[in-house]
């Protein structure tokens, strides 16, 4: 029996067991009520309040612009919608670098006025010291290394990372840091998938790709990109299981020739 099928509610815990089992976890974005409900009673495990939301919610270039007070927005209507899914939520670009107090401050918020269940940060070992103390307040944290979309002025580019020795031994550095200030999970974004799974191997948390191979513990995607909402963004990773752009085009479409036509309200649609 599979540990996904076996439990009423995902936690921390589970998601270390499926690892144990060797039960891929599957992981995906959303950042609204019905959304959020219609993927957590799909069977997902962790639903991830991503600050990618930057992006496809808010039409923003990057994830900077983010804030704290939008992220807790967000998370809130997501807690709304699930019944099943383990919730994390990321601390936004300016939320938590370079202070510790202020990252705890802003994850406290986050727990409080949303009802998530752990968070994310960008980094490795120079946010040490932000992730213990918000482990300290009995948060789970979840680390995020790789391409880090928050540093995208100091990479410059959204290429893949950790393809240079010295990276990726940094990387693999990084990620036992992570472990053993005591991340309960490891996210790593557009990678080598040798070196991603060389991470899973030796990590005994679980560790989630997105664009960092099959040998890795589990798989997140962002809900837009997945569903085909999206269509600019085409990397060589995504798989795209509809295309809703194209359907939800055609649908308005036929709306509007319909109303028009005044073939919409017909007889039966009016009281």
């Amino acid at each position: 029996m599979s540990v996904h099928k076996e439990i009423k509610k995902v936690t921390t815990n589970v998601l270390l067991e499926m690892k144990r089992r060797g039960e891929k976890i599957a992981m995906l974005t959303a950042y609204d009520f019905t959304t959020a409900s219609i993927v957590d009673s799909a069977g997902i495990d962790v639903i991830l309040v991503g600050d990618s939301a930057s992006n496809v919610m808010a039409g923003h270039e990057t994830t900077l612009p983010i804030t704290l007070d939008q992220m807790i927005y967000h998370a809130s209507s997501v807690v709304r919608g699930i019944d099943r899914a383990l919730i994390v939520v990321d601390l936004p670009f300016g939320s938590y670098q370079g202070n510790s107090k202020e990252a705890l401050n802003s994850a406290i918020r986050i727990m409080k006025e949303s009802g998530a269940h752990a968070v994310k940060l960008e980094g490795g070992a120079e946010i040490r010291e932000s992730i213990e103390r918000i482990l300290s307040a009995g948060i789970p944290v979840m680390g995020h290394l790789g391409l880090t979309p928050q540093s995208i002025y100091k990479f410059g580019t959204y290429t893949v990372r950790a393809r240079e020795e010295e990276e990726a031994r940094r990387l693999i550095q990084d990620a036992h840091i992570l472990e053993k200030a005591g991340c309960f999970a490891l996210v790593l974004e557009k990678i080598p998938a040798a070196l991603a799974e060389k991470v899973a191997k030796e990590l005994t948390i679980p560790v989630i790709g997105i664009g960092a191979g099959g040998g890795v513990d589990g798989q997140v995607l962002v809900f837009h990109d997945m569903v085909g909402l999206t269509k600019e963004f085409s990397p060589r990773f995504l798989r795209r299981y509809l295309n809703l752009n194209e359907e939800i085009t055609s649908a308005v479409g036929n709306y509007v020739k319909d109303v028009k036509s005044r073939d919409f309200p017909n007889q039966n649609e009016q009281y």
